[in-house]
């Protein structure tokens, strides 16, 4: 069957047409026609085999952690693979298979999941957004980070700040939702003083931070307590895409009230994922198909996977077609 298949370590998944079809092996089990399959961070991570969640490379897979495909029934249906989605055919756990309403796009249904999870999830599990809540988004030029904006409005949030490097797209990230932008571009003492100047204003009391590195360093500095009790803030590390170590003094956590948590695929009990797959992610292809959030997909065929996964989307989700 055509697939795209990673070889060997650390090389790019390449398009091969003779791959082998999977073969159901458990009761719990389907197989499905992949129609549509979102590449991610994850995706490429799990490939190079650099992610926290794998544990070696030893043989030829097919990458792709989920996608959109056709039940031998027909029905149009979002899961997440045991086997690898960027191919012909893969195999899905049987009950957790969610059929897609009529007004969402295959590129949409795949693009979405991963966006959702890294935001939907961590607003409302993790994080425990309350309505009313101010929200600050750390690294929200992404896909994931502009999800997060709607989402976080759509759930209740009074305000929303997102911070980010990209300029060009602030006015997007208005449109979408929030309600001040940031600038990362600005020194070290003025991006500071301005999450200063935004805590003392309208106390945060949600960070979702996906950048890690300075910039977070420099939010818990800002949101550093004076002696005597301090605003409780909930901050949550989704990403470490500019870096992954930071420098953190104990007195910043001993002199505030900062509850310093992470979301990931380690995090999530079995009855948070269920909440995901049941509640969630539904709600959400229904918030997609009546057109009330907004996502930009780039889509390649299955052929071109090589220049798809190295093309630099810059806040755009890439979806491959099969």
């Amino acid at each position: 069957m055509k697939a795209a298949v990673v070889f060997q370590k650390g090389e790019l998944p390449k398009y091969t047409s003779d791959f082998e079809e999977p073969i159901l092996s458990k009761e719990h089990e389907l197989i499905i026609s992949v129609k549509a399959s979102a590449i991610k961070n994850l995706d490429k991570l799990r490939a190079s085999g650099n992610h926290y969640s794998v544990k070696e490379i030893d043989k030829p897979f097919i990458v792709g952690s989920d996608g959109v495909g056709h039940l031998e029934n027909g029905q149009r249906v979002y899961a997440i693979g045991l086997s690898g989605m960027m191919a012909e055919k893969a195999i899905v756990p049987k009950d957790e298979v969610l059929i897609l309403p009529d007004g969402v796009s295959d590129a949409m249904a795949a693009a979405l999941p991963n966006a959702v999870m890294g935001s939907s999830l961590v607003l409302l599990c993790r994080a425990k957004l309350q309505k009313g809540e101010v929200v600050l988004i750390n690294g929200a030029t992404g896909v994931t980070g502009k999800m997060a904006i709607q989402l976080a409005k759509y759930y209740g949030a009074r305000k929303v700040v997102a911070t980010g490097r990209n300029e060009k797209v602030f006015d997007e990230l208005i449109s979408l939702g929030a309600d001040e932008v940031i600038s990362l571009n600005s020194s070290g003492a003025d991006f500071t003083a301005a999450v200063k100047r935004l805590h003392q204003q309208s106390p945060v009391d949600v960070v979702l931070d996906y950048l890690w590195g300075a910039s977070a360093e420099h939010i818990l500095h800002a949101l550093s307590g004076n002696i005597g009790y301090s605003h409780r803030t909930r901050f949550i590390t989704v990403g470490a895409l500019a870096g992954d170590k930071i420098t953190l003094s104990s007195s910043t956590l001993r002199g505030t009230d900062i509850s310093l948590l992470g979301s990931g695929l380690g995090t999530w009990r079995d009855d948070e994922m269920k909440f995901f797959l049941r509640d969630l992610l539904p709600e959400t292809f229904r918030l997609a198909a009546d057109n009330k959030i907004k996502m930009d997909i780039l889509e390649y065929t299955l052929e071109n996977i090589e220049d798809a996964w190295c093309i630099d989307a810059s806040g755009k989700r890439v979806v491959v077609r099969i």
